[in-house]
């Protein structure tokens, strides 16, 4: 990607009031979005899910078409971590679908369509999602319902029209999903683009700032937006450019010092390819094997007439409900959805070292991954096993990040953000990054490593590297 476009996001993100909407008025438009839909969601037993069944011959739970997804079976054998061997049920839905952002300059500034969409599992049923956002069965019609709005942009006979600024296949939750991507894309256009009622122009900025309220920012909105570059620079410009101008975020010493991880390139502690060494020598260390079985044949887990659930009520259960949303493709029908028994936390730990925040980063092994080992947040616990009872292990820095999530000295950032609402049912976990001291050991644990913004940033250009996590906690980061 050229300097410009870089540059273009940079001054996006930087631009905390659109020229579109303002921040005040956003939550009014929000709000009479959610007003002017109907919204009902019920949960129902299995044998209520219409086109839904058990098959006869693996027992997973499948969709009469074989499209969109099913709920599978698969045991798991690895030499990583404290548990060498389980069986659990999980998502395959090998499909892959567009996450999809149109942008267009206004007055000089990239603004982005964000839409404001109901999903059967939202905690508060609408949340800002990008601009498409369609499973390959949703676009292709299988539910035989309306093709999703904005559709045309994003097809490969159009896009030529268009300027493609970012396009990258991107994981989704490895211990939920079976080597699950979707294709995160982003195109300027130069055109008018017909504004529809649930959709609203917003700056990187803009979206930025909501991302520091509970649940309002949607998982696929966040996972594009964190593949964004701003630029590569030389310590020595970033000091001239601050010498002549006043800090672009005053008092907000944190933000600037993201800023400069994000951009900065000559003070990093471990070099590019050093961190790649690092992950090959632990992804040829550590082995996962995955074999596909029926749910029959999951252990320790029990199927009733309504869920699909751990014997000890940990980690998640299957639930099945009926939706009714009067703004969608189809506006009613019936499928499975996941449900965490507590929400999680998911942390970035990071510290000043050379003069740049680094973050610590680990290598972690889930069941799903398509590439064994993607690298996580410091802390990564979801679905309450932290907590003491459910866990099976005690994850490192854990300790840390507890002792400290209600310091405001040292959080610099704490949400709640909700996982994707077309698979997950209200499911929301905490996300908080902390400002590590002096005293703050620079040796890690094998699988742990620094890395700075903009090497995160460099590596989430690449397929499978940074888990959703990782990239949903980065999202938030902002500047102003």
């Amino acid at each position: 990607m050229n300097q410009s476009l870089q540059q273009g996001f940079l001054r996006s993100a930087l631009t905390k009031e659109g020229h579109l909407m303002t921040n005040e008025s956003f939550f009014t438009w929000m709000n009479k979005r959610k007003a002017s839909v109907t919204v009902n969601i019920d949960r129902v037993a299995f044998d209520q899910l219409g086109q839904w069944h058990f098959d006869a011959k693996t027992s997973n739970l499948v969709h009469e078409s074989g499209k969109f997804f099913a709920i599978e079976g698969i045991r798991v054998s690895t030499n990583w971590g404290h548990v060498p061997s389980w069986s659990q049920p999980i998502i395959n839905q090998s499909e892959i679908g567009f996450l999809g952002i149109i942008a267009r300059k206004f007055d000089g500034v990239l603004h982005f369509l964000m839409q404001a969409k109901i999903e059967p599992g939202n905690i508060n049923f609408v949340q800002l999602s990008p601009t498409l956002q369609a499973t390959k069965s949703n676009y292709t019609r299988v539910h035989k319902g309306n093709p999703p709005n904005y559709l045309d942009y994003f097809l490969k006979e159009n896009r030529a029209r268009h300027t493609v600024l970012l396009d990258q296949l991107q994981s989704e939750q490895g211990a939920r999903f079976l080597r699950k991507r979707n294709r995160n894309i982003i195109i300027e256009v130069n055109e008018d683009v017909p504004l529809l009622e649930d959709f609203c122009w917003l700056t990187l900025g803009q979206i930025h700032h909501l991302l520091g309220f509970d649940n309002v920012i949607n998982m696929d909105t966040r996972t594009v937006i964190s593949g964004i570059p701003f630029g590569d620079f030389s310590r020595d410009l970033i000091d001239f450019y601050n010498s002549i101008q006043p800090s672009l975020a005053p008092n907000l010493e944190f933000e600037s010092g993201m800023l400069m991880s994000a951009i900065e390139t000559e003070n990093h502690l471990h070099s590019i390819e050093t961190i790649i060494s690092w992950f090959t020598e632990l992804k040829s260390m550590y082995e996962l094997q995955v074999e596909s079985i029926g749910l029959s044949e999951v252990q320790d887990w029990n199927i009733t007439d309504r869920h699909i659930e751990q014997k000890d009520g940990k980690y998640f259960r299957v639930i099945g409900v009926r939706a009714e949303i009067a703004n969608r493709e189809v506006r009613a029908w019936t499928q499975p959805l996941v449900e965490s028994v507590q929400e999680g936390i998911i942390a970035f730990i990071v510290k000043k070292i050379n003069g740049v925040y680094h973050f610590v980063v680990q290598a972690k092994l889930e069941a799903g991954n398509l590439d064994i080992l993607e690298m996580a947040p410091t802390v990564q616990c979801l679905t309450g096993n932290y907590r003491k009872g459910y866990n099976e292990y005690e994850p490192a820095f854990l300790d840390y990040v507890l002792a400290r999530q209600e310091d405001p000295k040292v959080v610099k950032y704490s949400t709640f953000q909700s996982e994707e609402g077309g698979r997950f049912y209200q499911e929301q976990n905490r996300n908080i990054i902390i400002e590590a001291d002096d005293s703050f050991d620079e040796d890690l644990p094998d699988n742990y490593i620094w890395m700075t913004l903009n090497q995160l940033k460099t590596f989430i250009k690449y397929n499978n590297y940074l888990n959703i996590q990782a990239r949903s906690l980065i999202s938030a980061i902002k500047f102003i």
